[in-house]
């Protein structure tokens, strides 16, 4: 990955990591430039979701602290993933992220 190739997607990465409205406009954006940067972040963000989907889940249905717990986990990584794509890295997430890379390795 190249700096150009870095600093042409990194609006993008940020953008995707805002919200899930953020991260469909940054796939949509990213179809044509086709920014490896975009796209690294934009498999983070994915992770992220289902992450949070995770931890909804097991708050309504299995116990509210644990759900709490992971909620608080996945606000840790989203924090992590944002501040990696502000600083032109392609860090993955602590523990999961290389999960995210290879889970959503179709969106390239």
């Amino acid at each position: 990955m190249t700096t150009q190739n870095i600093k042409e997607g990194k609006k993008l990465a940020i953008v995707s990591y805002l919200t899930f409205i953020g991260l469909i406009i940054s796939i949509v954006m990213n179809l044509e430039k086709r920014n490896s940067f975009t796209f690294f972040h934009i498999r983070q963000m994915l992770g992220l979701i289902v992450m949070l989907l995770i931890s909804n889940s097991v708050e309504k249905y299995i116990n509210s602290w644990a759900g709490t717990t992971l909620w608080a986990i996945t606000l840790f990584c989203w924090i992590f993933g944002i501040a990696m794509a502000i600083k032109e890295e392609t860090k993955p997430i602590p523990v999961v992220g290389e999960f995210f890379q290879k889970w959503f390795a179709a969106v390239k």
